[in-house]
């Protein structure tokens, strides 16, 4: 039987995979599976270049999952203005930013209290 939390960390490696498939920059995985507070088990976060690039990468994450578990997200936001799309995963929460945006809201320095793992251009993770 394969836990709640096996099955988000699969999720979670799922949505990095879909980001880098499209060049995401700053690819980063927190897990909040330790925190009392959290709403979710992790967040997945990264940033593009234009509104047509995290178009794509949002668009990657959901076709990674959707082939792998047939799962669609519980919720999709920020099509529409596609500076910042979230897809809602329940156990797993995937954000999709252009960088002014990122900047702006700081999402890795409010959760920072997380375990923090940072993907590099070659897809290899390294926790801080």
């Amino acid at each position: 039987m394969v836990k709640k939390t096996d099955a988000s960390l699969k999720l979670a490696d799922m949505a990095v995979h879909g980001m880098q498939e499209k060049k995401a920059k700053n690819i980063v995985k927190i897990d909040l599976r330790k925190l009392g507070s959290a709403v979710t088990d992790f967040f997945v976060i990264c940033h593009g270049d234009s509104d047509r690039q995290i178009e794509a990468i949002a668009d990657s994450v959901e076709h990674e999952i959707q082939k792998a578990t047939g799962e669609k997200p519980f919720s999709r936001e920020g099509y529409k203005s596609s500076d910042w799309v979230l897809l809602d995963y329940v156990n797993v929460v995937v954000h999709v930013f252009l960088r002014e945006k990122r900047e702006f809201y700081g999402i890795e320095d409010l959760w920072n209290d997380g375990i923090i793992t940072e993907f590099n251009e070659e897809g290899v993770g390294t926790i801080l």
